[in-house]
């Protein structure tokens, strides 16, 4: 067998998570067979973006790392965005994708509007991915599965608060940008995405959360992941007021993470892999 067979057998047991948002983007090779990563690498812009420039930087980023030249038996890319609504299963239409979203957002007569559909939670995820990059990527791999990032949060918490029926608020934090899933008694009570630019700005989308839902801030779990960690300026102000706080890497995430030189994978990307 030649060097270059061997290679392909090889890269048969790669896959490659990519995601992609207007506010940074993100990437993560891993050999399933040692459960070891690869590559990888995570971009901040410093300012928000546009889908055109997005694309440019992705291009950019696949190329010095090599990736668009390596071959993988899974490619999967998480569209990071607030274009999305969530609907209940029994009122789900697919002939009525535009009417769910066009009260949270702005939508185009020429968006494609698709949806992801939440096995075992009743729900789906009706958003607008970034097209252009989801054509980028079938011209390098192919055939390619999609997922809008809350998609995955909220399966993937949901599937790890099985065992507990206290009311979890977990938060995962980028650099400009959170994500809130909230779940109570085994089922999802809140999902919703903001971006803040200020530790006061994480504190009053979390307290507004907490408000809307009537949670009660010395009762309810909060716990925060992703780029945080005790005393940064956001773990801090939000202690002040919420009594039961804590950093976590989520379960099943830390022998990847121990392999890797770093800690900061986003947690959706390493749940798709």
């Amino acid at each position: 067998m030649t060097e270059k067979e061997t290679k392909e057998i090889e890269n048969n047991f790669n896959k490659l998570s990519i995601q992609v948002g207007l506010n940074g983007l993100s990437f993560c090779a891993l050999d399933t067979i040692s459960n070891k990563v690869l590559a990888f690498e995570k971009i901040p812009f410093k300012t928000a973006s546009t889908p055109y420039l997005l694309l440019k930087e992705l291009k950019q980023i696949l190329n010095t790392n090599n990736i668009k030249n390596t071959s993988f038996e899974e490619v999967v890319v998480i569209h990071k965005n607030n274009l999305f609504s969530l609907v209940p299963k029994p009122l789900f239409n697919k002939e009525e994708l535009p009417n769910y979203l066009k009260f949270n957002a702005k939508i185009m007569a020429n968006d494609h509007i698709v949806y992801d559909e939440l096995d075992n939670h009743e729900m789906v995820n009706v958003y607008i991915p970034f097209t252009n990059v989801n054509n980028y990527i079938f011209e390098l791999f192919g055939e390619f599965e999609f997922k809008h990032s809350g998609s995955v949060l909220i399966s993937t918490l949901l599937g790890q608060s099985k065992s507990s029926s206290e009311t979890m608020c977990y938060v995962q934090v980028s650099e400009k940008e959170m994500e809130i899933v909230v779940v109570s008694e085994k089922k999802l009570l809140y999902y919703n995405f903001f971006e803040y630019s200020s530790p006061e700005d994480f504190l009053y989308y979390l307290l507004f959360t907490f408000e809307q839902l009537n949670l009660d801030t010395s009762e309810v779990q909060l716990k925060l992941f992703g780029s945080i960690e005790e005393g940064d300026a956001v773990y801090e102000i939000c202690h002040r007021y919420v009594k039961n706080i804590s950093v976590f890497v989520p379960p099943g995430l830390s022998d990847i993470l121990e392999q890797s030189e770093t800690s900061t994978i986003d947690f959706t990307i390493l749940n798709t892999l």
